[in-house]
């Protein structure tokens, strides 16, 4: 069976590969659907599901991993939670009561 992904590792993936296994795997999944349609062998008629439900699922990944990459794209920089300061930080003493507490 001809194989129509690439073989790369998701991490090296950039936004063009992962659009185009994604039109690649719709393009099989057309495929399947049609032979299933025009089956007739009750043996073929098994295969086509099989073949149907794991290429839904290798679409249903890459829709995954095209959506991380998406909002990874989106995420902006985190805002410092403080500004820089020019004044210097001073470290605090505290001051001992001539009393106890208690």
């Amino acid at each position: 069976m001809k194989s129509f992904f690439s073989r790369s590792s998701h991490v090296e993936k950039d936004d063009n590969s992962i659009l185009t296994d994604i039109a690649k795997t719709r393009y099989a999944l057309e495929t399947a659907y049609a032979g299933f349609d025009n089956a007739t062998d009750p043996d073929l008629i098994d295969c086509y599901i099989y073949e149907v439900n794991a290429i839904q699922k290798r679409y249903k990944y890459l829709l995954q991993e095209a959506a991380k990459m998406n909002s990874a794209a989106q995420t902006p920089d985190p805002e410092p939670l403080y500004e820089e300061s020019a004044v210097p930080v001073v470290p605090q003493t505290f001051r001992q009561f001539p009393f106890s507490v208690g």
